[in-house]
């Protein structure tokens, strides 16, 4: 059984938005209550899980789903202006004309990720942009994506660069694909021991081929 679906996280992962998001975050420092950070507490951050950050914050938990609506809305406000991540766009045509079927899970919103793709001219890459709502876990609706495509766990790759990421993979059966070049650290992505751990878009490639040779 052999992968035919690779599902991407959109931040971090595809779109270069880890800058801008920092620099929303900051701008809403005073507004919410928290301390800004500085490119030392930044680079220190990229070891922490997302609840580890949260709880370092001292942002409450009645008070963070309003904070990331906000930043969502700031974000889909400057998106036009946000980048792909080098070399990704080479990866996911090489992936499409390989024949996988390519989507994105993303807890952005669903506009600002077609802004995105359309900006960027990556619009006929992907299938489907599938929003997710939850703040700590996307396996939920990693296990719906295999149902409404009826595919078995092992027919789908989850690609993120954070480690709930490989978490909700897990959960989900399916293929973890951790990369380093996003919000979280290599060092803490390989302490939740994903499938393949790669530092550039072209080592993505080679690691999809990779399960694709080992389970055909």
């Amino acid at each position: 059984m052999t992968p035919r679906l690779i599902v991407f996280d959109f931040d971090g992962t595809i779109a270069d938005t880890p800058p801008t998001i920092v620099a929303i975050v900051n701008r809403l420092a005073v507004e919410f209550g928290y301390k800004s950070l500085n490119e030392e507490e930044i680079l220190a951050l990229r070891g922490l899980s997302s609840r580890e950050i949260v709880r370092q914050s001292q942002v409450s938990w009645l008070q963070l789903p309003f904070l990331l609506r906000r930043v969502k809305k700031e974000l889909n406000q400057e998106i036009g202006q946000v980048k792909p991540i080098v070399g990704i766009e080479e990866a996911l045509k090489v992936l499409k004309s390989e024949g996988y079927r390519l989507g994105i899970l993303t807890s952005n919103l669903q506009e600002s990720v077609t802004i995105f793709l359309e900006e960027n001219n990556l619009q006929d890459i992907f299938e489907f942009v599938y929003p997710d709502a939850s703040l700590f876990g996307k396996h939920r609706n990693i296990r719906r994506l295999l149902r409404l495509n009826a595919l078995a766990p092992l027919e789908l790759v989850y690609v993120g660069d954070e480690s709930r990421d490989i978490v909700s993979a897990r959960k989900s059966g399916v293929w973890a694909i951790a990369v380093g070049w996003g919000f979280n650290a290599p060092e803490l992505l390989v302490q939740h021991h994903p499938d393949r751990l790669v530092d550039n878009p072209q080592a993505l490639v080679s690691a999809i081929a990779q399960l694709t040779d080992s389970h055909g």
